[in-house]
């Protein structure tokens, strides 16, 4: 059997035995057939013991097939569909078309991608259909028509929920949080809310609870699509209370979470400037893990793994982003009234010197470069060119509602509470938010 070869010879073999769909073959029967495929060398040789001689094995392909792929690190898209089998014309074509709709170099590390191939002719078979989905609501597609390959996108609208839910911590704040069954991404938002007046690693004790009232996205049938802004946060530490609620300013000022007080949480540098890691090395005189001598240690140690994104602690420029002797990969960071922070073994830098940054932007990435032992962001604060503890430092806060915005803000906080107290409080959240 001529041209597609084994694989062909496979799929015609499996359709005659479990006749398939005459348009479309998914990937799970392409693989049905490769595993087949070591009985087909006598039936290549001797087709005549297999087929009835009227049987043309040929018009028993499909006349398309799927294929799945995932982005791996450092894949580009015309990598992956020319060795899924795509023409490399055909491939740059789609290319084109798709960056009208979305740009290829913001495939993220796990995006799958769904390719359809349709059979050319009895030889081969061409790309067809590419489609991806850039996030929950957004669905891409660029498909051939008479040649040529157009994109076009659909929009997934979804209806929004108020959501309440609580929990008691155990052990961490974060493992009550899953078994709330929130997700990764409303977790983060919540220890962002919270990062600026809580040491997660000193006060948070067992016993101590927390709870969200926040937006959930939903489709028809009531199944969680993704969590939305949190408009509330509380958390009770020890007996003390912290409550925060989600703020737009009237005055065309930044929104932020506030205090009752009309305090806002921002302050001017994060304590904390990496999500989900752990404090591994405090400031102070430690016997140091490499040179095996006493040693002032001049930071703070988050171990984390290599690859997590590192933000920026606070607003400001970027005074070194370089290579910088046993700290390996390092940047430092000017801020207002005399503060600097400066991070190190860094991974990948994603600054240059020079550049301004706002708090909360991505600067690097966890590494292990220059003296280091393993994968961890060595994080200082300075103050008037001198490193202090950062666990220790008081760093100044953000803006103070006043006058008729505080009174904004009084109604604002008043009607949320109101909704809080009408929504009943959610046992176990869908875990597909």
């Amino acid at each position: 059997m001529a041209a597609t070869g084994i694989l062909a010879a496979a799929l015609a073999l499996q359709a005659a035995r479990k006749p398939a769909d005459p348009a479309t073959e998914t990937e799970s029967a392409v693989a049905d057939a490769l595993r087949i495929a070591p009985t087909l060398e006598a039936f290549v040789s001797q087709p005549d013991m297999w087929w009835p001689a009227a049987l043309d094995a040929e018009a028993l392909l499909p006349a398309r097939v799927l294929k799945k792929i995932a982005v791996a690190p450092g894949d580009t898209l015309m990598q992956l569909l020319t060795e899924a089998g795509a023409d490399a014309g055909d491939s740059q074509a789609a290319i084109s078309a798709l960056a009208d709709k979305f740009n290829p170099r913001k495939l993220k590390v796990g995006q799958e991608i769904t390719l359809t191939f349709e059979r050319n002719d009895a030889d081969s078979y061409r790309l067809f259909e590419l489609s991806l989905s850039p996030s929950i609501e957004r669905e891409v597609n660029v498909k051939r028509v008479a040649g040529d390959f157009r994109a076009d996108e659909t929009v997934r609208e979804f209806n929004i929920d108020m959501t309440r839910v609580s929990g008691e911590i155990d052990d961490s704040l974060y493992n009550a949080g899953l078994a709330a069954g929130m997700n990764n991404a409303l977790l983060a938002d919540m220890i962002r809310i919270f990062s600026y007046d809580v040491d997660f690693q000193r006060e948070v004790q067992t016993g101590d609870r927390f709870e969200l009232f926040f937006e959930r996205h939903t489709d028809d049938a009531g199944r969680t699509m993704k969590s939305g802004r949190i408009l509330a946060a509380a958390m009770t530490l020890s007996g003390r209370e912290l409550r925060y609620y989600f703020y737009q300013p009237s005055d065309g000022g930044d929104a932020d979470y506030f205090t009752p007080a009309g305090q806002s949480v921002r302050k001017a540098l994060l304590r904390t400037p990496i999500d989900g890691a752990r404090l591994t090395s405090g400031f102070g005189r430690r016997m140091h893990p490499i040179l095996g001598y006493s040693l002032m240690h001049k930071g703070v140690d988050f171990g984390a793994v290599s690859g997590t994104p590192i933000q920026a602690a606070g607003d400001g420029t970027v005074e070194v982003a370089g290579w910088n002797g046993a700290y390996g990969r390092y940047v430092r960071i000017r801020h207002a009234n005399g503060y600097a922070t400066a991070y190190a073994h860094m991974s990948r830098l994603a600054v240059n010197s020079g550049q301004h940054v706002r708090q909360g932007q991505i600067i690097g990435n966890v590494g292990t470069t220059g003296r280091s032992t393993g994968p961890h962001l060595h994080y200082e604060v300075l103050v008037n060119g001198k490193q202090v503890n950062p666990t220790g430092v008081r760093f100044p806060s953000g803006r103070k509602l006043a006058g008729r915005e505080y009174d904004l803000f009084k109604q604002h906080a008043a009607k949320i509470d109101a909704e809080i107290r009408g929504v009943p409080v959610v046992a176990q959240l869908d875990r597909r938010n």
